[in-house]
C-alpha cells in the first residue's frame, strides 16, 4: 500500500464536463455507505440455518472479508490505469473487449445494481414501518401472497426513497456526496455503538454455548427440503463447502458494491492515488465491523442450534423475519431497541442506496460514449452529472421493486458480481501481458500470489452455487448469456448510425 500513500499528479481524463470534487474521505465514504445497507443487520440468520455453527458462522465472515479486500487492492491497479468514469466496466472492456465489457454493463443495469437498489429500498420501507405500520410491509395494497402477487406499502416507499434520491442526484455530485458522507458517518457511528453496547451486555454461559462443538457444520432441513423446524442435517465434504458457499450469498452481497467508487473515477480528485486507497480504507472498515457485529450477536443471544425452542424464540437462526440485529437490540436496550434498530436501518439504507444511485449511473454514461446504451444517457446536464442515466436506472429499479422477489434477486446478485470480479482480476493479468510498458502508479498489492488466490476462492464459490443453489445461479447466467443478442442488436444500430 505504499505506493497509494504517495501523491502523485492526477492524469488527464476523457471525461469533458465532469468536474473532480471528490476527495479521498468522499471515496472512502461511498465505498463503506454503500456496502453497508440491511444485510448486516439480517443475514446471519439464514446463514445459521445453512452452517448450523458459531466457528463457520464468523469463518464465512472473515472469508468473505479477505476476498473483499483482496479484490479492492488489485482493483487498485485498474484504477490507477484508467481514471475515468465506468469503472469495473472500463477495466473488462480494456483487458477483453468490449463485448465482455458490455456483458458486464448489461447485467449492472438488469440485476446488480438496480436489484440491489431495489432489495435496499425496500428494506429502508419495511423498517420505517416498525415506526408507522401503516407504511410496512404488512399493509398489502393490491394482491395477495395465495395470488402470487402483491404490493405493499413498503415497496412504495422504496420506489419514492429511489425516485427522491434520483432527484437529488441529478442536481449536481455536491447534493449527493453531503448525503453520502453525513448518512455513513452516521451509521458507522450507530453501528459502532452498537457493538460496543452490545459487548458490554454480552453473557459467558451464551458465548460458551455458542462456541460448543462450533466446527461442525449442520444444515437445517428448511434450508435442504422444507422440513420440520428442528431438524438439522450433519454434512461434511463437498456438501459442506456447498453451505459455506451458500451461506456466503448472505455475506457476499452485504460486503458486495465496494467497487462502485470505481464507476465515478472523472469526479475523484487525483483519482490515482485517491480511488485505490478509498478501496482499502473503506473495505478494510466495513469488514472489522461486520465480523465484530457477527462476534457481538453471539455474546448476546443463543444462535438457536443447541435445543432452544425454534420459531419465536429469542435467538439468532430463528429471528422473527430473519432480523438478527432486532432481536439483539431488544435484549441489549429492551423495548425501545426495536425503535433504535429501526433508526439505524433507515439511515443505513438511505446512505446506502444513495451511493449506490450515484455511481451506478455512471456506467451507463460510458457505455453509451461508446455507442452501447440509449444515446441520451451519454449527456450530462447543467450540473455535469448524468441525469438521463440518472433516470433510466431509477425506472429499473422501481420496477423490481414492484417484482417482490428479493431472495431470489440476491441470490442471482452474488453469483453474478463474483463471477465478473473474477474475471475482472484475471484481466490484471492479460494487461500485464497486453500492455507492459503501460503506466502502472500503483500495482496490485501481492500479485500474483493475492489477486490468483481471490481467482481460485471466486471462481470456487460460483461453481459450488451451480452445484447447491439452484436454480437462482442459472437465473443469474441466463441473464448475462440474454445481454449476447443485446450487443449485437446495439453494435448494428452503433454501424447505422456511424
Amino acid at each position: 500500500m505504499a505506493e497509494l500513500l504517495v501523491e502523485k499528479p492526477a492524469a488527464a481524463s476523457t471525461d469533458k464536463g465532469f468536474k473532480r470534487s471528490l476527495g479521498l474521505l468522499d471515496g472512502t465514504m461511498i465505498v463503506a455507505g454503500s456496502m453497508i445497507g440491511s444485510g448486516i443487520f439480517i443475514v446471519s440468520a439464514d446463514m445459521l440455518k445453512d452452517l448450523g455453527s458459531t466457528g463457520w458462522l464468523i469463518a464465512a465472515w472473515l472469508i468473505t472479508g479477505f476476498m473483499t479486500l483482496t479484490a479492492a487492492l488489485s482493483y487498485g491497479e485498474l484504477s490507477a490505469m484508467f481514471p475515468k468514469a465506468g469503472g469495473q466496466y472500463v477495466y473488462l472492456r480494456e483487458a477483453y473487449n468490449p463485448f465482455i465489457g458490455f456483458l458486464y454493463g448489461w447485467s449492472f443495469f438488469s440485476v446488480i445494481q438496480t436489484g440491489t437498489i431495489a432489495a435496499v429500498g425496500v428494506a429502508f420501507g419495511k423498517f420505517l414501518g416498525y415506526l408507522v405500520p401503516a407504511l410496512g410491509d404488512g399493509n398489502v395494497l393490491l394482491g395477495s401472497a395465495e395470488a402470487g402477487f402483491k404490493i405493499t406499502a413498503a415497496q412504495l416507499v422504496g420506489i419514492v426513497l429511489i425516485v427522491f434520491l434520483t432527484y437529488i442526484n441529478t442536481k449536481g455530485v455536491k447534493g449527493g456526496k453531503l448525503i453520502q458522507t453525513t448518512f455513513t458517518s452516521a451509521k458507522l457511528l450507530a453501528l459502532f455503538g452498537l457493538i460496543v453496547f452490545g459487548f458490554l451486555a454480552a453473557k459467558s454461559d451464551i458465548w460458551n454455548m455458542n462456541w460448543t462443538d462450533a466446527w461442525t457444520i449442520k444444515r437445517h432441513a428448511s434450508r435442504i427440503d422444507g422440513g420440520a423446524s428442528t431438524d438439522w442435517t450433519a454434512l461434511t465434504g463437498v456438501a459442506a463447502l456447498g453451505a459455506v458457499a451458500a451461506a456466503m450469498v448472505g455475506s457476499i452481497f452485504s460486503s458486495d458494491a465496494w467497487n462502485n467508487v470505481t464507476f465515478i473515477a472523472g469526479e475523484m480528485k487525483n483519482p490515482q492515488r485517491n480511488i485505490g486507497l478509498s478501496l482499502f480504507l473503506g473495505t478494510l472498515i466495513v469488514t472489522l465491523i461486520y465480523v465484530s457485529a457477527n462476534l457481538m450477536y453471539v455474546s448476546v443471544l443463543p444462535i438457536g442450534i443447541h435445543g432452544e425452542p425454534a420459531q419465536g424464540a429469542a435467538n439468532l437462526a430463528f429471528a422473527q423475519d430473519n432480523r438478527v440485529a432486532l432481536s439483539v437490540s431488544n435484549a441489549v436496550f429492551g423495548d425501545i431497541g426495536t425503535i433504535i434498530l429501526a433508526v439505524l436501518i433507515m439511515v443505513s439504507t438511505f446512505g446506502c442506496n444513495n451511493g449506490l444511485i450515484l455511481a451506478g449511473a455512471r456506467v451507463y454514461y460510458t457505455m453509451a460514449k461508446d455507442g452501447l446504451f440509449f444515446r441520451q444517457t451519454g449527456e450530462l446536464n447543467r450540473h455535469a452529472v448524468p441525469e438521463y442515466a440518472l433516470w433510466i436506472q431509477c425506472a429499473m429499479a422501481c420496477l423490481l421493486c414492484l417484482s417482490g422477489r428479493y431472495g431470489e434477486l440476491l441470490d442471482m446478485v452474488s453469483f453474478v458480481v463474483v463471477l465478473f470480479y473474477v474475471l475482472t482480476i484475471i484481466g490484471i493479468f492479460i494487461l500485464r501481458r497486453k500492455r507492459p510498458d503501460a503506466e502502472r502508479p500503483y500495482k496490485a498489492f501481492g500479485y500474483p500470489v493475492l489477486p490468483l488466490l481471490y481467482i481460485l476462492m471466486g471462481t470456487a464459490f460460483c461453481l459450488l452455487l451451480l452445484m447447491f443453489q439452484k436454480p437462482y445461479p442459472y437465473y443469474g447466467l441466463g441473464i448475462v448469456l440474454i445481454g449476447i443478442p443485446i450487443y449485437f442488436v446495439a453494435l448494428s444500430r452503433k454501424k447505422r448510425i456511424a
